[in-house]
């Protein structure tokens, strides 16, 4: 090799390790890229037929592809638009005079009023016994479904979201139909909503909660938190983790089909949750309409480009192939498309997908203790490196 060939590499290695040890690890705004414009939303039907994985970091016109980190914001947020227009509904932006937070003891209140309706969100904070305030927390989207002793000895927090607060449906027990939920008083427009993404909208609520308080009230810190969940729990972890990029760590516990399992391979598989065998509670039932059978090649997304939407902040996700419903498979090789954004940009440690066997569902077995736990210390117990939104 020549010299200049040499110093060349160098110089660009040097430029990736610059740049990775720069990316930041959370936000201070929900979505820092709220100010681009979405992309032009073709009618289903004039949509391409795209067999493989879609392109993450092909532009949606066509046009090429991101080619610099500073690039990946304005991308993220056509990714966020083209899953909220054909697959979950709208996510809708809330004003900071439309929140208001207290503190009753160790509870969070936070009410939300939208014109002449108000929804109001209650979770309690339960604090760690060891380490000093502020600390770190871990939310759990209906219930903190990581084993306890995972937290017993870490000066982490932990609180539940409490879903139903939000949209109370249920596989388990009696609901409300769409247009009927506490979220719809405040949007009747979006009744046609799936859940996730009116769950997504609950959760970055707590959050701006938790920012307004501030730590002296709170005892949080606001640049350390979490959120996971397990199964329908784990798809909507994945779903608050993307769509809010002040979560510093998101941890998916078995989400299955319609979480990281990308529609197209699951589509192929037998016996498995997919595009047309899922809940439509959770999703648009355009999504069912326009995109059932092969017509799902048509889709301009796939959920490999939901996990990524997490980049450059750290995603765990944790799978459990004993249970085939859960499309595993499908989550593999949708997670390998996604690693690649992290490995573009030289932050493939912030990215990890780990299945095993051998356990019951949602009862993370000792063997995968050691990953989460690898999560939870470098992204969680150690501050993470803070950086403002670019303000566009």
């Amino acid at each position: 090799m020549k010299k200049t060939t040499i110093t060349l590499l160098m110089m660009w290695l040097g430029a990736m390790t610059a740049t990775a040890q720069t990316l930041p690890l959370v936000f201070t705004e929900e979505n820092t890229g709220s100010g681009y414009a979405a992309p032009v939303m073709a009618a289903p039907e004039d949509l391409p037929v795209i067999t493989d994985l879609p392109d993450i970091l092909s532009w949606s016109d066509g046009s090429g592809r991101v080619d610099s980190y500073e690039q990946w914001e304005r991308r993220r947020n056509e990714i966020a638009a083209q899953i909220q227009h054909y697959g979950i509904g709208t996510k809708p932006k809330v004003s900071p005079d439309q929140v208001k937070a207290r503190m009753d003891g160790n509870t969070l209140i936070v009410d939300v009023t939208v014109g002449s309706e108000t929804l109001t969100l209650r979770s309690t904070i339960h604090y760690p016994k060891i380490g000093r305030p502020p600390y770190a927390l871990m939310i759990g989207t209906s219930m903190l479904a990581l084993p306890k002793p995972l937290f017993e000895n870490r000066p982490i927090a932990t609180m539940n979201f409490h879903e139903a607060q939000v949209n109370d449906y249920s596989q388990w027990r009696p609901h409300k139909e769409r247009g009927q939920h506490a979220f719809d008083r405040l949007y009747p427009d979006l009744k046609d909503n799936g859940a996730y993404s009116e769950w997504a909208w609950g959760l970055s609520r707590l959050i701006d909660g938790l920012q307004m308080l501030g730590e002296a009230e709170t005892k949080i810190d606001t640049r350390r938190i979490g959120v996971s969940g397990c199964s329908y729990a784990g798809k909507m972890a994945l779903f608050c983790g993307a769509f809010d990029e002040r979560v510093a760590l998101t941890i998916a516990q078995e989400p299955g089909g319609g979480g990281a399992a990308a529609w197209r391979i699951s589509h192929r598989l037998d016996s498995v949750e997919n595009l047309d065998k899922t809940d439509y509670h959770w999703f648009l039932e355009s999504m069912r309409d326009n995109f059932h059978g092969d017509s799902v090649y048509r889709l301009p997304y796939d959920h490999h480009a939901l996990c990524a939407m997490v980049f450059p902040r750290p995603l765990l996700l944790l799978g459990n192939p004993d249970y085939k419903w859960l499309a595993d498979e499908s989550m593999r090789v949708s997670a390998e498309a996604a690693r690649e954004v992290w490995r573009r940009f030289g932050v493939d440690d912030r990215f990890g997908c780990d299945i095993q066997g051998g356990h019951p569902h949602c009862q993370l077995p000792e063997s995968q203790f050691p990953i989460v736990e690898q999560f939870l210390d470098k992204y969680l117990v150690e501050p993470p490196f803070l950086q403002s939104p670019s303000g566009h």
